[in-house]
């Protein structure tokens, strides 16, 4: 940006504070009057029975000793515009907000009156994004600023680009309150919302009536409007909105909000295509193309994060990347600076030991040409045996690359990490435990590199093979009795000398949920209270709250943890878990 253009673009800030003062009674005014940053205030507050507040950017103060009555609320009303079905009032031709607190009876009894100021120049940051024409979604958390750069945003397309703009202004917060327009909005049009619930149809209306160019829509909150914004944006339409949400990523996990950045749906891979990917089978991914092609992070006022391709970063957050970020500043001088951040590889488990670089994996196994052997009659018995010996011998002559070993030493000087050779266990489950519990153990594929086996003691028992290979190479086995993470927590701390029974175990619920959503994490964390407050203490049963199988299943491996026993009983939707003592 040319020093022509960024001296142009200073901001500047307009807010009619004498038109909101004059609603207050006199006891309050004089206070307001008095202080000497009258023009950084916020919002004023007024409860019925207490003392009225003014909210500076960084302090509260008490507007006097007198409490307020509901004559002091009266006053107010009577000086401003009619409340709307979502409780909120204005002052004609102003960007002010005053907004109700009702009681049971519908009776005011509180107003929040906030100062409303068309700022220009705030868009600097983001003006070339705007001008591109493309649909652009702004985040941030209350009060950073969204509705103000939408309303500037507005403007710049009316007034300097020439675009019929129409902003569907559901609160009147945009454009102010009256059927005149405040003049911060340019020549944009303003159509007005009769309730809140019917703003969808608004704005499709905008669109087949007023042949608009660009949409503005502030605080997108229902699945009927995240609908109709994707409609919008498939008639060629440019949107610019706003959203709940801090970061992006917060849209990934809202049903409601998830179209908006083209909606998330759970995907059954392939074994050779989940291979590929060193992922699981079932994964999240994208199901449409976005309906906002840019979005912007507002962190603060003057810092914003950009993500230029709202695509990438919704792929890149599902793969378990942390995406590339623009962070964009402005100083007081209008001149504003562009730092590029590097994407970077979060996986969803992690821990802090150095470990060797993932591997393709080889063999038979890895290939998928390895299939299940039938259980075949007494006569085909033991070619099934040989050629089950013949591609377990070629699995183990898969080699890793030349890696050297990292070694650290551990508390008691041993040698970390602890290289482990898994059999017919679930990789999933032994990288989430070592991720969860941060342990210096290292998967491997040769067992010329591993320093113990960890198999399934069904496996061993049944294949004497495995035993003599291991014998041979002065591997110790270590046998888990089944495929769960309490089984498979309790072998590694046992293999790493970590299992002391004076110590009690720490429960981190993050090892028995992959989702880690948060009805899983409050179903698990009912199941700890009741066996660490109710079952262990008081040696009595407990019955939990009815669950959905695969979240029973959690608590089944959580109970199993503590070693004690459960079952489910009851009927669906109620079936539930009971808790017996030891």
């Amino acid at each position: 940006m040319t020093p022509e253009n960024i001296a142009s673009h200073r901001m500047q800030i307009t807010d009619n504070l004498e038109q909101l003062l004059a609603i207050f009674p006199d006891k309050i005014l004089k206070h307001i009057n008095n202080h000497p940053d009258k023009d950084k205030l916020i919002e004023i507050v007024m409860d019925f029975g207490r003392l009225p507040e003014a909210r500076f950017r960084s302090e509260v103060l008490y507007l006097g000793e007198e409490t307020i009555t509901k004559e002091d609320l009266q006053y107010c009303i009577e000086r401003i515009g009619m409340f709307g079905a979502d409780n909120r009032a204005g002052i004609e031709k102003t960007l002010h907000r005053i907004s109700a607190i009702r009681n049971r009876a519908g009776d005011i009894i509180g107003l929040t009156c906030r100062i409303g100021r068309a700022v220009f120049g705030t868009i600097v940051m983001i003006r070339d994004l705007v001008e591109t024409g493309k649909s652009i979604l702004l985040l941030g958390r209350p009060g950073v600023g969204k509705t103000t750069a939408l309303r500037e945003i507005a403007r710049v397309l009316a007034d300097d680009l020439n675009k019929r703009v129409v902003i569907i202004d559901t609160s009147n917060e945009i454009a102010g309150d009256g059927d005149i327009p405040h003049p911060a909005i340019g020549r944009a049009r303003r159509m007005q919302v009769a309730r809140p619930e019917l703003q969808h149809q608004v704005m499709i209306e905008a669109v087949e009536n007023h042949m608009p160019e660009v949409i503005v829509i502030d605080e997108i909150s229902t699945e009927l409007e995240a609908l109709a914004a994707r409609t919008i944006a498939e008639r060629g339409v440019q949107l610019v909105g706003t959203a709940h949400g801090n970061q992006i990523a917060n849209l990934i996990k809202n049903p409601t909000l998830s179209d908006l950045i083209g909606g998330i749906q759970a995907v059954t891979l392939g074994d050779d295509e989940a291979r590929r990917r060193r992922s699981q089978k079932t994964v999240l991914e994208r199901k449409s193309p976005p309906t906002f092609e840019i979005a912007v992070e507002m962190l603060e006022r003057q810092r914003w994060v950009v993500h230029e391709d709202t695509a990438e970063t919704i792929d890149s957050l599902l793969r378990g990347i942390e995406p590339a970020n623009q962070i964009r500043t402005v100083n007081d001088e209008g001149e504003v600076s562009i730092i590029n951040e590097e994407a970077q590889l979060t996986p969803r488990i992690s821990h802090n030991r150095t470990q060797p670089p993932s591997l393709s994996p080889g063999g038979w196994r890895a290939s998928g040409k390895m299939s299940p052997v039938a259980n075949l009659g007494s006569k085909r018995k033991n070619k099934r045996d040989a050629r089950f010996e013949q591609m377990l011998e070629s699995s183990w002559q898969t080699k890793e690359a030349n890696t050297d070993k990292v070694r650290t030493p551990g508390p008691n000087g041993e040698d970390w990490p602890v290289y482990i050779y898994p059999y017919g266990i679930g990789r999933s489950q032994l990288e989430q435990v070592i991720g969860v519990l941060d342990l210096p153990v290292v998967l491997t594929k040769d067992l010329d590199d591993a320093d113990a086996v960890v198999a399934l003691r069904s496996q061993i028992k049944h294949h004497s093979r495995l035993r003599n290979i291991a014998q041979n190479r002065h591997l110790p086995i270590y046998a888990v009795k089944s495929n769960t993470i309490p089984q498979i927590t309790r072998i590694l701390r046992q293999l790493l000398n970590l299992d002391d029974p004076n110590i009690p175990e720490a429960t981190d619920l993050r090892l028995f949920t992959k989702a880690g959503n948060d009805d899983e994490i409050e179903a698990l964390e009912e199941a700890r209270l009741a066996v660490e407050q109710i079952v262990i203490p008081q040696g009595q049963p407990v019955e939990l709250l009815p669950r959905s199988s695969k979240v029973r299943k959690m608590q089944h491996e959580l109970v199993e943890h503590y070693r004690l026993q459960s079952d489910s009983f009851g009927e669906e939707p109620n079936r539930r878990l009971r808790i017996y003592p030891a």
